[in-house]
């Protein structure tokens, strides 16, 4: 089978082309999204919401003269730190490795993803990849596993018309649950 990947050229009505380079900030995006729903990134959530809390109360302590862990403190300001900054850190070693593979272009069609970059061509059935979620920037397909590590990214930079966002949207409504 040969498809035409000049993007936005004669596409279906039901077919989505996209051309772009992955970057730190969509792969960040990614791992943030799936904190919203992945059992470990419900997990970090809550980490940071204990540790938080726990810093905290060590704080008052410490302002009001009371008997303070100081060393338990910097270790739990250091640990929400770390993990704030996770889909930071995570998006920009995604990248790097996804530099490698120059720019993407996607084709999305009623029956998945094709993904072709200048070293690999994958294609995703939506049954691989059931659920997806919007942002302002992109439009992210995961797999639905428990920790959702297998992803699609689709930025709306790639779409050759900001209009194709609808048709994309309107594609991803009919074979994946939002969310």
């Amino acid at each position: 089978m040969v498809m035409d990947m000049n993007v936005g050229r004669n596409a279906a009505p039901d077919t989505v082309e996209l051309e772009f380079v992955p970057t730190a900030r969509d792969f960040t995006a990614v791992w943030r999204q799936r904190r919203r729903f992945s059992k470990g990134g419900r997990r970090e959530y809550w980490m940071i919401v204990v540790a938080s809390v726990v810093a905290a109360l060590q704080a008052v302590l410490l302002v009001t003269g009371r008997q303070a862990n100081v060393g338990l403190l910097a270790g739990l300001v250091a640990f929400v730190a770390l993990l704030l900054a996770l889909p930071w850190l995570t998006g920009r070693a995604v990248q790097r490795m996804a530099a490698r593979n120059g720019v993407f272009r996607t084709v999305v069609t009623a029956s998945g993803v094709t993904v072709t970059t200048d070293h690999t061509s994958t294609t995703i059935d939506w049954v691989a990849q059931p659920r997806y979620n919007e942002t302002p920037e992109l439009f992210i397909t995961f797999s639905d596993t428990k920790g959702g590590l297998a992803f699609t990214l689709l930025p709306k930079r790639g779409l050759p018309d900001p209009a194709d966002a609808d048709r994309l949207r309107a594609i991803l409504d009919r074979h994946l649950t939002r969310g």
